[in-house]
């Protein structure tokens, strides 16, 4: 299967904002050239040296920075006058899916809780890719704010064809104890009832071709102990996901998934104490965490026709860890 090209200096270290606009100018004078990298050595490696931030985190004070795409991303037509919702859309793998979705020519709707300034950004590059961008703040753990966003984004975008339910929520906690029974009940209703909300509240709007991702996690294979209960909602995304790909099958909608391993993300120093910050990645194959780039094309291949005979499949991105 052919993904867009993503190139990138192999000197990169994305750990200031000199290093981004001496990236910027590398690519722009090798955009001509498809680079072959190792793959241990494209990103940065632990350890990292990360702010500890307040969930659920924020771009600006992630270091090392991470990388959408923002420089690298070429679209190729993929996605052209489609029109996509995105949760949790204005940072990390939700941003990188958005900027990747406009430069393939689809107008986005950016979901997201109250990260106003990192939406925002997300925003402009959307706009910057000549498409439409949309956001909307709120909880999707509500179902009144689930059938807002979807009433909106026909209200904006006349139409809905992809739908993508990234958003969700984790806490690090070593002991059983520690999980009130108020967390478990957010974690569920953010990270999977939302999924229900959003895809009964679209049903009525989707036609045949229209695609639904879901992000599930390498955490519903190998369940990390200290984030039990958002595991828990990951291996209920994968059911999910398989069970209304069968579902609407006759109806023409595909449903996928994808899997991620340790991505670097605002979310990853906002809900895990510092000692995990600092080696995250680390026990991977690949010996580093991955990058939001990195799964951006794996979601533009899955709302794509290049994956027309896949429906409840699950994408694994995982830096090598085995999940079987």
């Amino acid at each position: 299967m052919a993904f867009s090209c993503i190139i990138r200096d192999r000197n990169f270290k994305l750990n200031s904002e000199q290093n981004l606009k001496h990236a910027i100018m590398k690519n722009t004078e090798n955009n001509s050239t498809a680079e072959m990298e190792n793959p241990l050595e494209q990103y940065p490696k632990p350890p990292y040296d990360a702010k500890q931030q307040r969930p659920p985190g924020v771009e600006k004070e992630l270091q090392p920075i991470a990388d959408h795409g923002e420089t690298s991303y070429k679209g190729s037509g993929k996605l052209q006058g489609r029109k996509a919702i995105i949760t949790g859309g204005d940072s990390g793998i939700g941003r990188a899916v958005a900027i990747a979705f406009a430069r393939e020519g689809a107008d986005v709707v950016i979901s997201y809780l109250n990260e106003d300034e990192d939406a925002t950004e997300t925003a402009k590059y959307v706009e910057k890719a000549g498409k439409k961008a949309v956001l909307i703040a709120g909880d999707i753990s509500d179902e009144e704010h689930c059938k807002k966003i979807i009433d909106r984004a026909i209200d904006e975008l006349g139409e809905i064809d992809i739908l993508v339910n990234n958003a969700a929520y984790q806490m690090t906690h070593p002991s059983l104890q520690d999980i009130t029974a108020e967390e478990l009940d957010h974690t569920f209703k953010t990270n999977i009832y939302a999924m229900f909300y959003l895809c009964k509240a679209a049903e009525p709007h989707l036609k045949p071709g229209s695609t639904v991702v879901n992000t599930t996690s390498v955490n519903a294979y190998k369940p990390s102990p200290g984030l039990l209960a958002y595991a828990t909602t990951k291996g209920a995304i994968q059911n999910f996901t398989a069970g209304l790909a069968q579902l609407w099958a006759e109806k023409g909608i595909r449903v996928n998934c994808v899997a991620p391993g340790p991505i670097w993300t605002p979310l990853i120093p906002s809900t895990m104490p510092p000692e995990k910050v600092k080696n995250f990645g680390q026990d991977t194959p690949l010996k580093r965490a991955g990058q939001p780039a990195e799964l951006a094309p794996i979601y533009v291949l899955l709302a794509s026709q290049d994956s027309s005979y896949m429906t409840g499949s699950t994408v694994q991105v995982t830096g090598g860890t085995p999940t079987i």
